[in-house]
Formats: structure tokens, C-alpha cells, sequence
């Protein structure tokens, strides 16, 4: 009798995995949210230099205050890091005009000394009614401070899975699930009240460590508890209610416009979700793998109760779970490390291509969805559309996996996904409407590459150091989360250059991933080949694996 067996006799797809994995999916509704939170919290209002503090108590209006103040760039906007260095007064006669550049032209024609926002600036806040950026002053020479507060977060996340993933398999899912979620709600309330750019930085990076134990540890006690066959079909709905978070934060952002209240919303189910937590069953396989049988009968016996298979329950022993067990057992004696997965040529090559695969798909996805500002669209409706695009991205790269093949849909959706990011910088500005529809595309192929890339990887890796492949894919995915916000400040010096990257890295690992080997399982009879042809078979997924793990040993 294997594991599965044992889950089958408890009830496998019974009242307690439906509540279980129901209870473990809502908190995925939330992290979607911490995960583009900057999108609102970090707007950048349209904003410019104070007037001078002599100019406070005068009767001008804002207007007029701003016209001798301020002067206007090349689009006739007020500049955003310069003013006068004394009030332009003669700016205000009838025939008076303005210049514009980097000085400002008076109506006799001498130059007017500009400076630097000696006295802070003034924010148009008609869309958010705060931000870190109208708080703190995160514009002009501190700009950069915007981006490295998301590399900061995205670094707690690589930090949380190196963390927790070592401690969860040592202490136990559900334990670090409950600290996970703890984290997660003390870090985020801590976040909301920050009195400075530092001190929230540094507890989004608890938010970003809590990120990762929690998706880590939500995964294996879903997967842990339920049978094989039922695993794809649970993977997709924890899928998509990602993507429902993302719709989520669209709607929570548009009617909490202070992003203090708002961090704090996103914050604050998590001590809810600490509560339910404490009622979560550990893994019974973990228990047995950890010498904790007399546990795991416990378990099994409560879910074999609460799924009213009492008497099924009881014929669970000792005996019984350590024989079930005795091939995990013996499997999870043999030392692999990450070092095998460079061991031989054809690991090395596949290990290689799938990083840069993992790498590029979320370095460009999120270079797309965290500047959310820049199509000159809503912010708001562009988050509502960039998450519902997903919904019908991962169905039509399911249905493209299926028939088509793993290997030619990662290449298609990443080089796609390219092209129209590099297509998007060829339109101008003032074309929104064709931009965004770029860019929702692009977005979409990236979730598209994402869905596959999470597959594929698990087929390719035989299965002693799959744990190891997926770790080691996965932390590439994290180190280009951090560096894809860093990139935007390439786009003060060279603007096409930040869209040249996005959209050249998704193209170059999509040729890499051609040298992967398919994992598709075809059938086919030589009868319908014809009498010529012989029945040449596809590769398999046991062919792949086994001819990897012959090298690997």
C-alpha cells in the first residue's frame, strides 16, 4: 500500500480536503495584493517646486503663484525639480509669456537663474490622497528610492525562501505557515506606520520574507493532502485565485486612496488567517519522513473522522503508514545537492536554459506590471485589465501544452512576449489606447510562460533532485523580480533602454529554450502512421527523465 492509498482510505477528495484547501487558497487572494502593492502605495503624483516662503502670505491664486514660481518644460508643464530663484513678478502682466528649457526667459530677454526645490514640492493629489513618494519626497534626486523599495521587498522574498524552505522541511509546514502568516500581518501593520522611507523598507522586507514561507508552505500542505489525480486541476484554482487577487487590489486600492489604510487592509486579514492556521493539519508524509508516525496515525485518523470514514480510520497502524512510506523513505536517504544539477553536460545545458527561462519571464513580467503609471492610462483599470488578462493566458497555454507540446509554447509565449514589448517602443506616447493593448498582450504571454515554466521544470527534473531543480529555478525568478525595478532607472539617462531590456531578455531565453528536450506524452499506433513509417515513438516523459538520471548518477 503506497501513501496515496492511505489518503484514499481517509477520503482523498472528502468534506476535509475541500475546507482544507478552501481555507489555505483565500490567504492567496492577499499575497497577490503585498506582491503589487507599490503600483498604488508608490504612485508618483504629477507634482513641482513650492513657492518660495515670502510668497505665502500674498493674495496671488495657486495660479498665479505657480506661473512666477515654476517654469515650464518643452510640453508646457511646470518643471518638476527646478523653480525661479526669485518670484518672476513681471510674468504676470497681461502680454507677459514664459520660457521654457532649462532656463526661463523673461519678457526682456535675460536669462532667470533656476534652482533646485529648496523648499519641497507641491503634489496634485486628485488621484491618491497619499503616497510614500508625497510623504517622504521620493521625486527628483531621491527618485530612485521608489525602486529600490520594490528590490528591497522582492530581496525579502529570495531571503523568506532560502529561510523557510530549509526550516519547513526541518520543523514542519504548518508550524512555519502560522509564523508566515504572523510575519505577514506584523510586518504590513509595522509598514503602515512607518515614519520613515527606512523603517517601511525594512518591514516590506518582512512582507516580502512572510511572502515566500507562506506560498512555500500553502503549496505542500495543498499538494500533501490530496491524491495525484486531483493535483493539476487544485494547482489551477490556487491559479487563479492569484489572479482574482490581483482584480482584488484593483477594487480595495480604488475605494482606499491614503496607502497607509491601504497596507494596512492588506495587512490585517493575515491575523485572521493566523487564527484559522492553528487549525490546518500537519502533513501526515512529513511526519513520517520526520520519525513522527504515532502523529501522522493521529492525522490520518481525524481526517478519516471528519470525512466519515471512522471505521476506515481505525484500521490505520503503525505498521501500515511506515509500510506505505518505505519508498519515500528510502529515497529521501540518498544526498543530492544543487551541485548535481551542474554534475553532467546535458543537466548543466538544461539547468542553464531553464534559468535563463525562469529569469527572463519574471524579470520582464514584472517590469511590465509594476509601471503601471507610464501608459498614461488609469491606474486602476489598467490593474483591473492586466490581471484579467491571465484568466484566458493560462487557459490557452494549457490547451497549447496539451496538443501542441511544453517545449514549443515556452518558446512561443516568451518570444511573443518579446517581440511586443520591442513593438511597443516604436509607438509613440500619445497613442495610449494601441500601448496598452501592447502591453496587456505582452503581459499576458508572460503569465502564459509563467503557467508553463512552473510545469515543464517539474517534468524535466527526474524526480531525486526535482526539490533541488525547482529551489534553484525558482530563486532565479526571484533575482530577476529584484532587478527588474532597478532597471526603469536606465530610462533617465537613455528612455528606450528599459523597453530594449524587457523585451530583449524574454526573446534571447526563448531561443534557449529550444535546446530543451519535450516532455509531452504522445500516443500513437503504427496502424495510423501507415506501412511505410515506422512507429517511431515521441519522446516520453519516463524517456526524458530516465536518460537524465543515468548522467545524474
Amino acid at each position: 500500500m503506497a501513501f496515496g492509498d492511505l489518503l484514499e482510505l481517509v477520503g482523498a477528495t472528502g468534506r476535509f480536503q475541500i475546507l482544507h484547501v478552501t481555507l489555505l487558497c483565500i490567504p492567496v487572494l492577499m499575497m497577490a495584493s503585498h506582491n503589487l502593492l507599490q503600483n498604488f502605495v508608490a504612485s508618483v503624483p504629477h507634482h513641482y517646486c513650492s513657492a518660495h516662503k515670502n510668497l505665502s502670505q500674498s493674495q496671488l491664486s495657486p495660479e498665479e503663484t505657480l506661473l512666477i514660481t515654476v517654469p515650464v518644460d518643452q510640453a508646457g508643464m511646470p518643471q518638476r525639480c527646478q523653480r525661479y530663484v526669485t518670484p518672476q513678478w513681471h510674468l504676470l502682466v497681461k502680454n507677459g509669456s514664459a520660457g521654457s528649457g532649462e532656463q526661463g526667459v523673461t519678457m526682456d530677454g535675460l536669462d532667470a537663474d533656476l534652482q533646485e526645490c529648496t523648499d519641497g514640492w507641491s503634489f496634485n493629489m486628485t488621484e491618491r490622497s497619499s503616497t510614500i513618494i508625497s510623504d517622504w519626497d521620493l521625486v527628483c534626486d531621491l527618485r530612485s528610492l521608489k525602486q529600490m523599495g520594490q528590490t528591497v521587498y522582492m530581496g525579502g522574498v529570495l531571503v523568506g525562501a532560502l529561510v523557510f524552505g530549509g526550516l519547513s522541511d526541518r520543523y514542519g509546514r504548518r508550524i512555519l505557515l502560522l509564523i508566515s502568516n504572523l510575519l505577514m500581518a506584523v510586518s504590513g501593520t509595522c509598514a503602515a506606520f512607518s515614519n520613515s522611507f527606512y523603517l517601511y523598507c525594512l518591514f516590506r522586507f518582512g512582507c516580502g520574507m512572510a511572502l515566500s514561507g507562506l506560498g512555500l508552505n500553502t503549496f505542500s500542505l495543498i499538494v500533501e493532502w490530496i491524491p495525484t489525480r486531483v493535483r493539476t486541476v487544485v494547482g489551477t484554482i490556487t491559479g487563479y485565485c492569484y489572479t482574482l487577487g490581483q482584480l482584488l487590489l484593483a477594487v480595495i486600492a480604488y475605494f482606499i486612496r491614503d496607502w497607509r489604510w491601504l497596507t494596512l487592509a492588506v495587512s490585517l486579514p493575515f491575523y485572521v488567517f493566523f487564527l484559522i492556521a492553528w487549525w490546518f493539519h500537519e502533513s501526515s508524509r512529513w511526519l513520517v519522513l520526520s520519525n513522527k508516525s504515532e502523529q501522522a496515525i493521529t492525522n490520518l485518523k481525524s481526517v478519516a473522522n471528519f470525512n466519515g470514514r471512522r471505521e476506515e480510520g481505525e484500521k490505520i497502524d503503525m505498521k501500515m503508514v511506515q509500510e506505505s512510506m518505505k519508498k519515500e523513505m528510502s529515497g529521501s536517504k540518498g544526498s543530492y545537492s544543487v551541485l548535481d544539477l551542474f554534475r553532467t553536460p546535458t543537466m548543466r545545458s538544461m539547468t542553464v536554459c531553464l534559468s535563463a527561462v525562469w529569469l527572463s519571464t519574471s524579470f520582464a513580467y514584472y517590469g511590465l506590471a509594476m509601471d503601471l503609471q507610464k501608459f498614461g492610462v488609469d491606474i486602476y483599470l489598467i490593474q483591473v485589465i492586466f490581471g484579467a488578462v491571465d484568466i484566458p493566458a493560462k487557459v490557452l497555454i494549457t490547451v497549447s501544452m496539451s496538443f501542441i507540446g511544453r517545449r514549443p509554447s515556452q518558446c512561443g509565449a516568451l518570444i511573443v512576449a518579446g517581440v511586443t514589448i520591442l513593438i511597443n517602443q516604436l509607438v509613440p506616447y500619445d497613442k495610449q489606447t494601441v500601448r496598452t493593448c501592447l502591453a496587456v498582450w505582452g503581459k499576458g504571454c508572460l503569465a502564459a510562460s509563467f503557467n508553463c515554466c512552473y510545469l515543464y521544470s517539474g517534468e524535466l527534473y527526474p524526480t531525486i533532485i526535482r526539490q533541488n531543480g525547482m529551489g534553484w529555478v525558482s530563486m532565479m525568478a526571484r533575482i530577476g523580480a529584484m532587478v527588474a525595478p532597478m532597471v526603469l532607472l536606465t530610462g533617465d539617462h537613455i528612455p528606450w533602454l528599459p523597453g530594449l531590456i524587457y523585451g530583449g531578455a524574454p526573446i534571447l531565453s526563448g531561443v534557449a529554450a529550444i535546446f530543451l528536450p519535450e516532455t509531452l506524452v504522445r500516443t500513437c499506433r503504427s496502424r495510423d502512421l501507415g506501412p511505410k513509417m515506422a512507429p517511431k515513438e515521441a519522446i516520453s516523459l519516463q524517456d526524458t527523465q530516465a536518460n537524465l538520471l543515468k548522467q545524474a548518477a
